[in-house]
């Protein structure tokens, strides 16, 4: 019933990351983040001292040296709060790791609000003072920092009211993430038939979900059905941490005098509520794409109608079983013809452990990059499954750490990009990979494999984030309106937001209403899933860019990536050429996605698929 397992993979297993250069010498584990702990304490008591009551009263010098000690603080901060999510995140069911983390965010809280003062000062410095300051000279690492800070003043609260607010973060939306994110690391599913666990046994959830590409139904059912098993223990919970998060954002939202619960995450994106909304109609305007690409599937498939753990059905019988040292090899090399400087910052988190690859009970589902803080080097994790899919998301996530990287003079206020300009550079180095293998791809066959994979990765990112976006719009607007949801209604909804994009060319079945229930986004950080459209839609702009251009184009994308976060997202897009202001920008995206599709159609018309 179940597909067979993989081979071990002996240079898989040892991709562990060494997070010990995050404590930058203070000492072992808990020791060495307690000291980075104490020594940012006496930072930010000494601060406070200096500059609380006074930034109205500072000048263009004095400014400068206050964004250079907090930038200073900033680093030490990072540092411990990095290690511990990082050291959590692979064995998310361990007490002490996770005791370790809760002592970092509640000392984090601690020296939040001893800083809080700065940021409401800031804040109420008349706009034409504040013009002079952020003219100073030297203030480059923090100028746009400090602009953008200043959007917030209709939403920030009295000092003491903001103190409050943090310090209940622990026990609020902090600890209802935790318990989720535990939870969900502790989903097994049971892929035994008829209970018989040496055949099959529980496996990660992340393991389960991979069965899902088998080209054998039977095995896709059977693991669609064995996950929504699995995810049936805790949903009731998992619901109810989504009620109370939704209820806690409503309160925040209230208190802040934010609109509609998706304000708070297009401002933190430098994103106007217009512009959100062109991109979420054009993408829902074109929900047709991924319905002619499952008729299309269907048909490959021999099927009349695709149910939904078909979707990621292989539809050629290739083995796409990698290796991680080929995967490895693949992705450099691909980097490097693009641009040996990418490719040599790529190596680095290869060469210096700052990968954590395998699949592990109690690790954290998915993969992601963290940045960390620019004095200290970024990290990615992996659940590594040896899939051709895995093989593009190492790509994706090294693009995030060779940002990251190539970004890290910036400092510490400018290195991140927002979320929405944040998959500019893993959609990038996905398309250079997967750009790669399509030329190599020796027939027609080989060719509609690799663009089924292709087109199925941009309606994930593009149009199935536009649709999770839906549901979290759903579920936040009628929890403010109808007050708490029952499972039965967030599952409505849910369904209720695939049924959209899917259309007829897709049949949900009742399990399926469930498998919102393991996705973190909605719990970390709400609204963040319509970044990911965004951002692959910009990035395939920029790569069309690079297909015009050539090599004149490399130059200027690593100009880009340099920049980090250090000026608004349209000049961003302006350096590499594209006009993110263009109400037409999304069709520009969403029409290369079309051509990809044309593109599979003929290949599987070459490949004899096709009457």
């Amino acid at each position: 019933m179940a597909a067979p397992e993989l081979a071990p993979d002996s240079d898989l297993a040892r991709v562990e990351w060494n997070l010990d250069p995050l404590l930058n010498g203070r000492g072992d584990g808990a020791a060495g983040v307690d000291a980075l702990l104490d020594d940012a304490l006496g930072r930010a008591d000494a601060f406070a001292a200096t500059y609380a009551g006074r930034v109205g009263e500072l000048d263009g010098p004095g400014l400068v040296t206050a964004m250079t000690e907090l930038a200073e603080l900033q680093d030490v901060i990072g540092r411990a709060g990095s290690y511990a999510a990082l050291n959590f995140s692979t064995a998310t069911a361990d007490p002490e790791r996770g005791a370790l983390l809760q002592k970092v965010q509640e000392r984090g809280t601690q020296l939040e609000t001893r800083l809080l003062f700065f940021e409401l000062e800031w804040a109420a410095v008349e706009d034409e003072q504040a013009e002079r300051l952020l003219a100073a000279d030297g203030l480059e690492f923090a100028r746009h920092h400090l602009r953008t800070a200043r959007r917030y003043r209709p939403h920030l609260l009295s000092e003491p009211e903001e103190k409050i607010l943090a310090e209940k973060s622990l026990t609020s939306h902090s600890a209802w993430t935790r318990l989720f994110e535990e939870q969900a690391a502790a989903i097994e599913v049971d892929l035994s038939p008829d209970g018989d666990q040496a055949d099959g046994g529980p496996v990660a959830l992340e393991v389960a979900l991979s069965r899902l590409f088998s080209p054998e139904r039977e095995v896709r059912r059977f693991a669609a059905e064995r996950v929504t098993a699995a995810l049936e223990p805790g949903l009731r919970v998992r619901a109810y941490v989504l009620n109370t998060l939704m209820a806690d954002k409503m309160v925040d939202d209230r208190l802040r005098n934010y609109p509609h619960w998706l304000a708070s995450r297009n401002l933190a994106n430098e994103a106007s509520d217009e512009s959100v909304a062109a991109l979420i109609e054009a993408v829902r305007a074109r929900y047709e794409l991924p319905r002619r690409w499952y008729r299309l599937k269907a048909r490959l498939l021999g099927l009349d109608r695709l149910a939904d753990y078909d979707r990621m059905a292989a539809v050629t019988s290739e083995a796409d079983s990698i290796p991680w040292s080929e995967a490895r090899d693949l992705v450099l090399d691909s980097y490097g013809s693009f641009s040996p400087e990418l490719a040599a910052t790529a190596r680095e988190f290869f060469d210096g452990a700052y990968i954590d690859a395998p699949v592990r009970p109690g690790k954290r589902g998915g993969a992601f990059c963290a940045y960390t803080v620019p004095s200290a080097h970024p990290y990615v994790m992996l659940n590594y499954t040896a899939r051709r899919r895995d093989v593009l998301t190492l790509a994706h996530e090294l693009g995030h750490g060779v940002h990251a990287s190539l970004a890290r003079p910036q400092g510490v206020f400018h290195f991140a990009t927002p979320l929405t300009m944040a998959e500019t550079a893993s959609v990038f180095g996905e398309t250079i990979v997967f750009g790669r293998l399509l030329a190599q791809a020796p027939t027609p066959e080989s060719r509609l494999s690799l663009l089924a994979e292709s087109i199925e990765g941009s309606i994930a990112t593009v149009f199935r984030q536009v649709a999770m976006n839906r549901f979290e719009d759903l579920a936040h607007t009628t929890r403010r309106a109808d007050g708490e949801l029952s499972l039965d209604r967030i599952n409505g909804l849910w369904a209720q937001s695939q049924e959209e994009l899917l259309g007829d060319a897709v049949e949900i079945t009742d399990g399926y209403r469930t498998w919102w229930s393991y996705v973190p986004h909605f719990i970390n950080t709400p609204g963040y899933v319509y970044a990911y459209a965004y951002g692959q839609l910009l990035a395939l702009a920029v790569y069309a860019k690079y297909e015009e251009q050539g090599e004149a184009f490399v130059p200027a994308y690593l100009e880009l990536l340099a920049a980090g976060g250090s000026r608004p997202p349209e000049e961003l897009g302006q350096i590499v050429g594209v006009d993110l202001t263009d109400p037409g920008f999304w069709d520009t995206g969403l029409n290369l996605v079309e051509r990809q599709l044309d593109a599979a159609e003929n290949a599987a018309r070459d490949a004899g698929r096709l009457d």
